[in-house]
Order: structure tokens, then sequence, then C-alpha cells
């Protein structure tokens, strides 16, 4: 599809997740809470010093507990 310019800018808006969640959240209380630096005590030698840089694993358990918090379920095929 053929777009013109009408010679106007659009507005470009610049915002980070932290901006968009309020501060009384609850997952704000849990991160200031719970400390997850455990988990790297945990599976660190399920991890080799050679290859790709790994997902911290920090991230994938708390990807994890969000989807169980609000119930979110995984995609199927």
């Amino acid at each position: 599809m053929l777009n013109r310019s009408a010679g106007k800018q659009d507005k470009l808006i610049v915002t980070t997740l932290e901006q968009l969640m309020p501060e009384e959240h609850f997952l704000r209380d849990l991160e200031r809470f719970v400390d997850f630096s455990f988990i790297y005590g945990k599976v660190g030698h399920m991890y080799s010093a050679m290859g790709r840089k790994s997902v911290d694993p920090v991230v994938l358990i708390k990807m994890l507990l969000l989807g169980f918090l609000y119930g979110i379920k995984p995609a199927t095929a």
C-alpha cells in the first residue's frame, strides 16, 4: 500500500516498563522482599563454561512464577 507523508513528523514517546507499573503493584513488593539470588547456587553446576551465553536462570524462574500467579498457560502446538 502506498503511503504519502503529509510533511508532518510523528511524535516519539520513550517509556520504560518501570514507568508503566504503579509503585504500589504486588510485583514490586515481591521483588523487594524475595531474594532470588539463591537460584544461581542451585543451578550453577548445570551450566557449561563453554558455548553460548544462557538466559539468566533467575529470569526463567520469574517467568514461571508470573505464569503461575497470573494463570498464564503455556502455548500448545
